[in-house]
Protein backbone atom coordinates (compact mmCIF):
# COMPACT_ATOMS: atom_id res chain seq x y z
CA UNK A 1 0.00 0.00 0.00
CA UNK A 2 2.70 2.44 0.81
CA UNK A 3 4.28 1.95 -2.42
CA UNK A 4 1.02 2.16 -4.77
CA UNK A 5 -0.25 5.36 -2.86
CA UNK A 6 3.54 7.36 -4.80
CA UNK A 7 3.04 5.77 -8.08
CA UNK A 8 -0.79 6.96 -7.71
CA UNK A 9 0.05 10.28 -7.15
CA UNK A 10 2.94 10.38 -9.88
CA UNK A 11 0.48 8.82 -12.43
CA UNK A 12 -2.30 11.67 -11.55
CA UNK A 13 0.34 14.49 -11.93
CA UNK A 14 1.24 12.87 -15.19
CA UNK A 15 -2.14 12.96 -16.41
CA UNK A 16 -2.49 16.43 -15.24
CA UNK A 17 0.88 17.53 -16.75
CA UNK A 18 0.07 15.85 -20.13
CA UNK A 19 -3.05 17.87 -20.90
CA UNK A 20 -2.59 20.62 -23.30
CA UNK A 21 -4.39 23.20 -20.91
CA UNK A 22 -1.42 23.12 -18.77
CA UNK A 23 1.02 24.32 -21.78
CA UNK A 24 -1.68 27.17 -22.55
CA UNK A 25 -1.65 28.07 -18.50
CA UNK A 26 1.04 30.65 -18.88
CA UNK A 27 -0.32 32.17 -21.76
CA UNK A 28 -4.00 32.29 -20.17
CA UNK A 29 -2.10 33.80 -16.51
CA UNK A 30 -0.17 36.67 -18.93
CA UNK A 31 -3.39 37.67 -21.13
CA UNK A 32 -5.12 38.21 -18.11
CA UNK A 33 -2.98 39.97 -15.86
CA UNK A 34 -0.77 42.09 -18.05
CA UNK A 35 -2.16 45.45 -18.26
CA UNK A 36 -0.87 49.27 -16.89
CA UNK A 37 1.37 48.66 -13.96
CA UNK A 38 1.18 45.11 -14.77
CA UNK A 39 3.48 43.70 -17.06
CA UNK A 40 6.30 43.00 -14.74
CA UNK A 41 4.26 40.98 -12.45
CA UNK A 42 2.55 39.41 -15.67
CA UNK A 43 5.77 38.28 -17.22
CA UNK A 44 7.59 36.96 -14.06
CA UNK A 45 4.38 34.55 -13.30
CA UNK A 46 4.58 33.30 -16.61
CA UNK A 47 7.59 32.78 -17.25
CA UNK A 48 8.31 31.19 -13.58
CA UNK A 49 5.18 28.99 -14.41
CA UNK A 50 6.61 27.54 -17.79
CA UNK A 51 9.77 26.82 -16.23
CA UNK A 52 7.88 24.85 -13.77
CA UNK A 53 6.02 23.21 -15.76
CA UNK A 54 8.90 22.08 -18.20
CA UNK A 55 10.90 20.86 -15.86
CA UNK A 56 8.37 18.85 -13.68
CA UNK A 57 7.32 17.73 -17.34
CA UNK A 58 11.18 16.32 -17.83
CA UNK A 59 11.18 14.76 -14.24
CA UNK A 60 7.91 13.21 -13.67
CA UNK A 61 7.29 12.17 -17.39
CA UNK A 62 10.81 11.18 -18.37
CA UNK A 63 9.31 9.76 -21.46
CA UNK A 64 7.89 12.77 -22.22
CA UNK A 65 8.98 14.74 -25.59
CA UNK A 66 9.28 18.33 -26.42
CA UNK A 67 5.97 20.16 -27.46
CA UNK A 68 5.49 23.22 -29.58
CA UNK A 69 4.00 24.51 -27.34
CA UNK A 70 6.72 24.57 -24.48
CA UNK A 71 9.03 25.35 -26.68
CA UNK A 72 6.57 28.81 -27.85
CA UNK A 73 5.98 28.93 -24.28
CA UNK A 74 9.65 29.42 -23.01
CA UNK A 75 10.63 31.36 -26.27
CA UNK A 76 7.90 33.71 -25.97
CA UNK A 77 8.39 34.75 -22.02
CA UNK A 78 11.88 34.46 -21.72
CA UNK A 79 11.46 37.56 -24.70
CA UNK A 80 8.87 39.55 -23.22
CA UNK A 81 11.56 39.10 -19.60
CA UNK A 82 13.93 40.57 -21.70
CA UNK A 83 12.56 43.19 -23.32
CA UNK A 84 10.42 44.40 -19.88
CA UNK A 85 13.90 44.68 -18.60
CA UNK A 86 16.00 47.03 -21.21
CA UNK A 87 12.76 48.45 -22.46
CA UNK A 88 12.52 52.19 -22.72
CA UNK A 89 10.06 54.10 -20.48
CA UNK A 90 7.55 54.10 -23.75
CA UNK A 91 8.11 50.73 -25.40
CA UNK A 92 6.92 49.57 -21.71
CA UNK A 93 3.77 51.51 -21.60
CA UNK A 94 3.59 50.01 -25.09
CA UNK A 95 3.74 47.02 -23.74
CA UNK A 96 1.33 47.56 -20.59
CA UNK A 97 -1.06 48.46 -23.17
CA UNK A 98 -1.34 45.82 -26.07
CA UNK A 99 1.20 42.90 -24.56
CA UNK A 100 -2.37 40.98 -23.88
CA UNK A 101 -3.45 41.43 -27.30
CA UNK A 102 0.43 40.26 -28.70
CA UNK A 103 -0.06 36.99 -26.52
CA UNK A 104 -3.40 36.46 -27.24
CA UNK A 105 -2.44 36.54 -31.27
CA UNK A 106 0.27 34.76 -30.97
CA UNK A 107 -1.28 31.45 -29.64
CA UNK A 108 -3.97 31.90 -32.21
CA UNK A 109 -1.07 31.91 -35.01
CA UNK A 110 0.46 28.77 -33.16
CA UNK A 111 -3.22 26.79 -33.38
CA UNK A 112 -4.10 27.66 -36.58
CA UNK A 113 -0.45 27.78 -37.96
CA UNK A 114 -0.30 23.82 -36.37
CA UNK A 115 -3.13 22.89 -38.45
CA UNK A 116 -1.91 24.33 -41.33
CA UNK A 117 1.12 22.31 -41.17
CA UNK A 118 -0.89 18.96 -40.45
CA UNK A 119 0.05 18.83 -36.56
CA UNK A 120 -2.48 20.27 -34.10
CA UNK A 121 -0.33 21.06 -31.05
CA UNK A 122 -2.57 19.34 -28.97
CA UNK A 123 -1.83 16.23 -30.75
CA UNK A 124 1.44 15.86 -29.20
CA UNK A 125 -0.60 15.89 -25.83
CA UNK A 126 -2.86 13.34 -26.86
CA UNK A 127 -0.39 10.85 -27.94
CA UNK A 128 1.06 10.52 -24.45
CA UNK A 129 -2.07 9.32 -23.34
CA UNK A 130 -3.20 7.37 -26.21
CA UNK A 131 -2.36 3.91 -27.20
CA UNK A 132 -0.19 4.33 -30.97
CA UNK A 133 -2.82 1.80 -32.29
CA UNK A 134 -5.45 5.27 -32.70
CA UNK A 135 -2.90 7.58 -33.47
CA UNK A 136 -4.05 7.54 -36.75
CA UNK A 137 -7.47 7.30 -36.72
CA UNK A 138 -10.05 9.58 -38.28
CA UNK A 139 -11.77 10.00 -34.65
CA UNK A 140 -8.26 10.74 -33.13
CA UNK A 141 -6.87 13.31 -35.37
CA UNK A 142 -10.54 15.11 -35.83
CA UNK A 143 -10.81 15.28 -32.08
CA UNK A 144 -7.39 17.37 -31.99
CA UNK A 145 -8.10 19.36 -35.06
CA UNK A 146 -11.46 20.26 -33.62
CA UNK A 147 -9.87 21.16 -29.84
CA UNK A 148 -6.82 23.02 -30.92
CA UNK A 149 -9.14 25.02 -33.72
CA UNK A 150 -11.45 25.60 -30.07
CA UNK A 151 -8.50 27.21 -28.78
CA UNK A 152 -7.12 28.78 -31.46
CA UNK A 153 -10.88 31.09 -31.67
CA UNK A 154 -10.96 31.63 -27.95
CA UNK A 155 -7.65 33.43 -28.24
CA UNK A 156 -8.57 35.17 -31.22
CA UNK A 157 -11.82 36.36 -29.61
CA UNK A 158 -9.87 37.12 -26.52
CA UNK A 159 -7.57 39.06 -28.65
CA UNK A 160 -10.31 40.90 -30.63
CA UNK A 161 -12.28 41.68 -27.30
CA UNK A 162 -9.03 43.59 -25.88
CA UNK A 163 -7.95 45.62 -28.88
CA UNK A 164 -11.38 46.77 -28.76
CA UNK A 165 -11.23 47.54 -25.25
CA UNK A 166 -7.85 49.78 -25.85
CA UNK A 167 -7.67 50.82 -29.38
CA UNK A 168 -11.62 51.78 -29.33
CA UNK A 169 -12.82 52.66 -25.87
CA UNK A 170 -9.04 53.35 -24.58
CA UNK A 171 -9.85 51.48 -21.69
CA UNK A 172 -7.46 48.49 -21.29
CA UNK A 173 -8.87 47.71 -17.55
CA UNK A 174 -12.43 47.59 -19.08
CA UNK A 175 -14.46 44.96 -17.26
CA UNK A 176 -16.03 43.47 -20.29
CA UNK A 177 -13.30 44.00 -22.74
CA UNK A 178 -10.41 42.88 -20.44
CA UNK A 179 -11.81 40.66 -18.31
CA UNK A 180 -15.56 39.10 -19.27
CA UNK A 181 -15.33 38.49 -22.56
CA UNK A 182 -11.80 37.08 -22.28
CA UNK A 183 -12.66 34.67 -19.58
CA UNK A 184 -15.92 33.77 -21.58
CA UNK A 185 -13.79 32.64 -24.30
CA UNK A 186 -11.04 30.79 -22.43
CA UNK A 187 -13.85 28.74 -20.02
CA UNK A 188 -16.03 27.74 -23.56
CA UNK A 189 -12.42 26.08 -24.52
CA UNK A 190 -11.72 24.65 -21.78
CA UNK A 191 -15.11 23.01 -21.70
CA UNK A 192 -15.21 21.92 -24.91
CA UNK A 193 -11.49 20.32 -24.44
CA UNK A 194 -13.08 18.47 -21.59
CA UNK A 195 -16.64 17.56 -23.29
CA UNK A 196 -15.81 16.57 -27.19
CA UNK A 197 -13.43 13.67 -26.89
CA UNK A 198 -16.03 11.56 -25.07
CA UNK A 199 -18.86 12.79 -27.47
CA UNK A 200 -16.15 11.96 -30.33
CA UNK A 201 -15.88 8.05 -28.68
CA UNK A 202 -19.29 7.62 -28.06
CA UNK A 203 -20.27 8.53 -31.59
CA UNK A 204 -17.20 6.28 -32.90
CA UNK A 205 -18.57 2.99 -31.23
CA UNK A 206 -21.66 3.53 -32.73
CA UNK A 207 -20.47 3.91 -35.89
CA UNK A 208 -18.81 1.20 -35.85
CA UNK A 209 -22.09 -0.81 -34.34
CA UNK A 210 -20.12 -1.46 -30.81
CA UNK A 211 -21.90 -1.05 -27.49
CA UNK A 212 -21.25 2.22 -25.84
CA UNK A 213 -22.81 5.29 -23.57
CA UNK A 214 -24.92 7.64 -25.19
CA UNK A 215 -23.17 10.98 -26.40
CA UNK A 216 -23.18 13.75 -23.68
CA UNK A 217 -25.46 16.02 -24.34
CA UNK A 218 -24.98 19.23 -25.50
CA UNK A 219 -26.13 21.18 -22.47
CA UNK A 220 -23.61 19.79 -20.71
CA UNK A 221 -20.96 21.89 -22.85
CA UNK A 222 -22.89 24.66 -22.14
CA UNK A 223 -23.46 24.12 -18.57
CA UNK A 224 -20.03 25.70 -16.98
CA UNK A 225 -20.84 28.85 -19.24
CA UNK A 226 -24.53 29.37 -17.59
CA UNK A 227 -22.65 29.29 -14.42
CA UNK A 228 -20.00 32.04 -14.78
CA UNK A 229 -23.13 34.17 -15.41
CA UNK A 230 -24.10 35.14 -11.73
CA UNK A 231 -20.61 35.94 -10.72
CA UNK A 232 -20.03 37.57 -13.75
CA UNK A 233 -23.75 39.68 -12.98
CA UNK A 234 -23.00 40.16 -9.75
CA UNK A 235 -19.10 41.65 -10.71
CA UNK A 236 -21.60 44.05 -12.92
CA UNK A 237 -23.23 44.96 -9.58
CA UNK A 238 -19.67 45.95 -7.99
CA UNK A 239 -17.87 47.92 -10.63
CA UNK A 240 -20.15 48.88 -13.20
CA UNK A 241 -22.80 50.76 -11.48
CA UNK A 242 -24.52 52.18 -14.86
CA UNK A 243 -25.79 49.08 -16.02
CA UNK A 244 -26.98 47.84 -12.61
CA UNK A 245 -30.03 46.04 -14.10
CA UNK A 246 -27.50 44.09 -16.92
CA UNK A 247 -26.10 42.51 -13.70
CA UNK A 248 -29.29 41.75 -11.95
CA UNK A 249 -30.22 40.09 -15.42
CA UNK A 250 -27.20 38.09 -15.40
CA UNK A 251 -27.84 36.70 -12.27
CA UNK A 252 -31.35 36.09 -12.84
CA UNK A 253 -30.90 34.80 -16.31
CA UNK A 254 -27.92 32.89 -15.23
CA UNK A 255 -29.76 31.16 -12.66
CA UNK A 256 -32.84 29.74 -14.69
CA UNK A 257 -30.38 28.85 -17.46
CA UNK A 258 -27.73 27.06 -14.77
CA UNK A 259 -31.29 25.01 -13.68
CA UNK A 260 -32.63 24.40 -17.29
CA UNK A 261 -29.47 22.75 -18.57
CA UNK A 262 -28.96 20.58 -15.48
CA UNK A 263 -32.44 19.26 -15.80
CA UNK A 264 -31.48 18.25 -19.19
CA UNK A 265 -27.61 16.79 -18.51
Amino acid sequence: MKTEAPATARGAVAGFLENPVIGMAPWIIFSLLVGPGRFEIAVVLALAATIVLVAAGRIINKGSTWKLLEIADLVFFTVMAVIGVFASDGTRNWLETYAGEVSNIALALIAFGSMAVRVPFTLQYAREQVDPAYWHTPTFLRTNYYITGAWGLAFLVAAVAGAYGDLVLHDPNNIWTGWVIQILAIVAALRFTAWYPDVARARALRAAGQPGPEPPHLAGMFLPLAGLLVPIGIAVLIFDDNVWWLGVALIVGGSLLTKALTARN
